[in-house]
């Protein structure tokens, strides 16, 4: 696993100062009462302004009540959720154990308050460019703004067992194997009697969004 400053190098393509900030970003209140709150505040603004921005560019002819549709979806805490999966934010996330216990790794109001607070960060850190190319890389294929181009497999088989009146997903371990530097996980995903699946993942993360995709397939 790489380390917090080689994970941050790899992603904003330049060598974070001060990692206590970086720490701090990724710490949430259930671990340390200095946690990433305030910067999720700041983060969020960083996002809102660098967003509003960006879809002004893609849709000059756009009105405005279209450009408000697109940036409510994508600065969203589900569409945040799904770059923090998408970077591996969780693998550096700091929780207390009671929100570890609650599955707080791969919850969408953690993860994503992470990663706005990680925005925060990088904008305090290394300046407004960087955190603006950041957002620009992180966030492409959702830019368009579509509700399908923002829904992840796991987010989308919730919808529809909450759709369906089921009760929510439920993911389990099947297999791990390979070293500790390139395991390899077995994760099955059950509806009950509407169905289940199975798939694999260079992470847990990875083979749970593959098992999601695989029961989705089976669903429509």
């Amino acid at each position: 696993m790489s380390t917090l400053a080689e994970w941050l190098e790899a992603l904003v393509g330049a060598s974070p100062r001060d990692l206590v900030l970086y720490e701090r970003a990724l710490t949430h209140p259930s671990f340390s009462a200095d946690n990433y709150q305030r910067l999720e505040f700041l983060g969020d603004r960083v996002l809102g302004l660098i967003m509003a921005e960006w879809l002004s560019e893609l849709h000059p002819n756009d009105p405005e009540g279209a450009l408000s549709h697109r940036f409510t979806i994508l600065v969203s805490g589900r569409t945040c959720a799904e770059v923090a999966r998408k970077v591996g934010l969780s693998t550096h996330l700091r929780l207390g154990k009671q929100a570890r216990d609650d599955g707080g790794f791969d919850r969408d109001n953690i993860i994503g308050d992470a990663m706005e607070a990680l925005l925060g960060a990088v904008w305090i850190d290394l300046g407004y460019d960087i955190a603006r190319a950041l957002i620009r890389e992180q966030w492409p294929l959702t830019a368009g703004g579509t509700d399908e181009a923002v829904r992840h497999p796991k987010s989308l088989l919730h919808e529809w067992a909450e759709a369906n009146r089921r009760r929510s997903p439920v993911y389990s371990v099947v297999n791990r194997t390979g070293p500790d530097h390139a395991p390899q996980f077995t994760v099955s995903v059950s509806l009950g009697s509407a169905g289940e699946a199975e798939a694999e993942g260079s992470s847990k993360q990875e083979a749970e969004t593959a098992a999601a995709a695989a029961l989705l397939a089976k669903l429509q």
